[in-house]
C-alpha cells in the first residue's frame, strides 16, 4: 500500500525522508557504482564515498531537534562536509550545503525552493574543483538544476519537478561518455554521475511512495546524542582479523560493517576474507564475524593512545612545522612515520574523511602543518580541511605514495612554512611513480588490450602495461620508465606477494639494472601488488 503524502508539507522532516529512502537506494548501487573505475582496477570507491557522505550527513540530520527544512539542512551540510571522502563526497556535501544556504530561514520548501537550491549546489560544487572537467558528476548535477529550472515557472509541485529532474540526470549521465573519450574508450558512464542519479531517484521514489529497502531506525535521545557528538573527536579502536568460512559475499560484509565504523576494508573470496575497520565498538563486528564463519588472528587496538604515544615521540622538537600524510599498509606507514609525518590511515578504496584529516591537523602540536595527500582523491577533502581550520595549513599536492615520500626528503625543520613547501612541491617532480595490479575487468585502451584477470601496470596513474604476470607487466613497466636512468629504484610490496617471489623479483632487478641502486621494502598496501619509485 502506497503512503499518501501531503504535498504542502515539505519540512525538515520530510526533508530528512527523502535522502534516508535516497541512502537505502544507493547502498544497493555502491557494488555497481563502483565497478564503474575507467581503468579496470579492484579499488573503485565512488559509491562507497558517497554513500559514506550521504550517511554523515543524516547522522547529523538524526541529532537535530528543529523540524524546519532550514535548521535540518543545515545539519546535513555539516555532518556531510565533516564526513565527505574523495572527490565525489566533496561534490555531494557542497549540494547539502547548496540546499542549507537556499532554505535558511524557512520552515519549509516548495519545488522552486528545491530548485533553486539545486541550482545555487551548482555553482558552489562547480567552485568546489579545482579543473571542473565535463562528462562528470558535475555535468550531471549542473544539467538535472537546469532541467528543474525549465519548468518552475509553470508548476510548483515537488514531484512533477523532481520527475523532470531525475529524467535528465539519467540522460545526462548517458551523455557522459560523449563528453569524456576517455569513458567512451573504457566502456563506462561516469561514476560520480551514476551516483548522484541513484540518489535522485531515491528520493523521487520515495515521493511516490514507492516502497525501498528498509532499514532500522531509532530515537536518539539527547543524551546519546551529546555523548556521539563528543565522540567525533575519538579515533576508537583499530580492528582486523580473518574470517573462515562457506559462501562468504565479501561486498555485503563490506556494505554491513560500514554501518559499524569507518576505514572499512574487506577482501577475500566466498570462504576466506580479511577485514579491516575503525570502530568505537569493537565487540559489534566481532559478534557479527563470529555469526558468519570463524574469526582468526583477531587484533585490537586503541587508536586514540596511539596517537597520543605518536605525537609525544615523533614530532620533530627543533620544527615549528607539522606534517600529516595519508598512507595505508603497515610498511609505508612506518616509512612516513619514520620521516617525521603523522600519519592518517587511508588511499585507495579507504579515503579518509574531511573530519580524520582535520582531527589529525588539529591534533597536531604545532600551529603550522602540511599536508600530503598522496592520492589525487584525497586532495579536493585535503582542500576542504585547509578551508575549516584556524591553523596554518599548507597542501602538497602530492597524487602517489612514491610523490609523498620524495617531497617529504625535501623537507627542512630550519626552514619557514613557504620555503619548505616550495622545495616539497618540487620534490614532486624528482620521482616517477609505477604501480601493478590485477584488471577486474577486460578493456582496451589507447591500443592497449587489457584482459580480465590480467596483471596490469601504471605509470604515473596512466594504464600503460598488461601481461599474465606481475613479472612480465614489472619489464615492460620499467622499460618504459626508462628506469636505466634513474639512480634508485625503490620497490614498495604489497600484502600479497610471497616471500619466494621477492628473492627471485630481487636478482631479475639486478640483472635488468646493474647500476641501479634498488631497495625492497614492505608497503602492505591493499590491491596494489607494487609500487615502484624511480628517483
Amino acid at each position: 500500500m502506497q503512503r499518501k503524502i501531503d504535498l504542502n508539507a515539505w519540512d525538515g522532516q520530510s526533508l530528512r525522508k527523502m535522502f534516508r529512502a535516497a541512502s537505502r537506494l544507493l547502498r544497493q548501487s555502491v557494488p555497481t557504482i563502483n565497478a564503474l573505475n575507467v581503468f579496470p582496477v579492484p579499488d573503485g570507491d565512488t559509491g562507497t564515498n558517497m554513500l559514506l557522505t550521504l550517511e554523515a550527513a543524516l547522522e547529523r540530520a538524526n541529532l537535530c531537534p528543529n523540524h524546519s527544512c532550514s535548521a535540518v539542512a543545515q545539519a546535513m551540510a555539516e555532518g556531510a562536509l565533516m564526513g565527505a571522502r574523495g572527490n565525489s563526497g566533496v561534490i555531494l556535501s557542497q549540494i547539502f550545503r547548496g540546499l542549507a544556504q537556499e532554505f535558511e530561514g524557512q520552515d519549509h520548501f516548495s519545488g522552486k525552493d528545491l530548485a533553486r537550491a539545486l541550482k545555487r549546489s551548482t555553482e558552489l560544487a562547480y567552485k568546489a574543483v579545482s579543473h571542473p572537467v565535463e562528462g562528470t558528476m558535475l555535468t550531471v548535477l549542473r544539467e538535472a538544476s537546469e532541467a528543474a529550472s525549465s519548468i518552475t515557472s509553470s508548476n510548483d509541485e515537488l514531484l512533477k519537478i523532481m520527475e523532470r529532474v531525475v529524467q535528465e540526470a539519467q540522460n545526462s549521465v548517458a551523455r557522459t561518455p560523449e563528453l569524456l573519450p576517455v569513458l567512451r574508450e573504457s566502456g563506462v558512464v561516469d561514476a560520480g554521475g551514476q551516483g548522484l542519479y541513484v540518489i535522485l531517484e531515491g528520493i523521487l521514489r520515495f515521493l511516490k511512495g514507492e516502497k525501498l529497502p528498509e532499514e532500522h531506525e531509532v530515537e536518539i535521545p539527547a543524551q546519546v546524542a551529546a555523548e556521539r557528538a563528543s565522540e567525533e573527536t575519538q579515533y576508537g579502536y583499530c580492528t582486523e582479523f580473518l574470517l573462515q568460512g562457506e559462501g562468504l559475499r565479501p561486498d555485503e560484509i563490506r556494505q554491513n560493517l560500514a554501518q559499524m565504523g569507518e576505514s572499512v576494508m574487506v577482501v577475500g573470496d566466498e570462504n576466506l576474507v580479511r577485514v579491516h575497520l575503525h570502530t568505537l565498538d569493537p565487540g559489534s563486528a566481532i559478534s557479527y564475524g563470529t555469526k558468519l564463519g570463524t574469526l582468526k588472528q583477531v587484533k585490537i587496538e586503541n587508536m586514540d593512545e596511539q596517537h597520543q604515544d605518536f605525537l609525544a615521540r615523533k614530532v620533530l622538537p627543533s620544527s615549528t612545522i607539522s606534517m600529516i600524510a595519508v598512507a595505508s599498509g603497515e610498511g609505508l606507514t612506518r616509512v612516513f612515520e619514520s620521516l617525521g609525518a603523522l600519519v592518517v590511515p587511508g588511499g585507495e578504496t579507504m579515503n579518509p574523511s574531511v573530519k580524520e584529516i582535520l582531527h589529525a591537523v588539529e591534533s597536531a602540536p604545532t600551529d603550522e602543518v602540511i599536508i600530503l595527500p598522496n592520492n589525487s582523491d584525497v586532495l579536493p577533502v585535503a582542500h576542504q580541511v585547509r578551508r575549516l581550520c584556524s591553523k596554518r595549513v599548507e597542501i602538497v599536492p602530492s597524487k602517489t605514495i612514491p610523490q609523498g615520500i620524495a617531497a617529504i626528503l625535501f623537507f627542512d625543520p630550519e626552514r619557514d612554512l613557504e620555503t619548505n613547501v616550495k622545495a616539497m612541491q618540487k620534490g614532486l617532480s624528482s620521482v616517477r611513480t609505477g604501480e601493478i595490479t590485477t584488471a577486474v575487468r577486460s578493456m582496451r585502451y589507447k591500443g592497449l588490450s587489457v584482459k580480465e584477470g590480467q596483471c596490469i601496470g601504471f605509470l604515473d596513474g596512466e594504464l600503460i602495461a598488461a601481461g599474465e604476470n606481475r613479472e612480465q607487466v614489472l619489464q615492460q613497466l620499467l622499460s618504459q620508465m626508462n628506469a636505466e636512468k634513474y639512480e634508485l629504484l625503490t620497490l614498495y610490496y604489497g600484502s600479497g606477494v610471497s616471500p619466494a617471489e621477492l628473492d627471485n623479483l630481487s636478482q631479475l632487478l639486478r640483472q635488468w639494472y646493474p647500476n641501479l641502486q634498488v631497495e625492497i621494502l614492505l608497503g602492505g598496501q591493499l590491491h596494489y601488488d607494487y609500487i615502484i619509485s624511480l628517483e
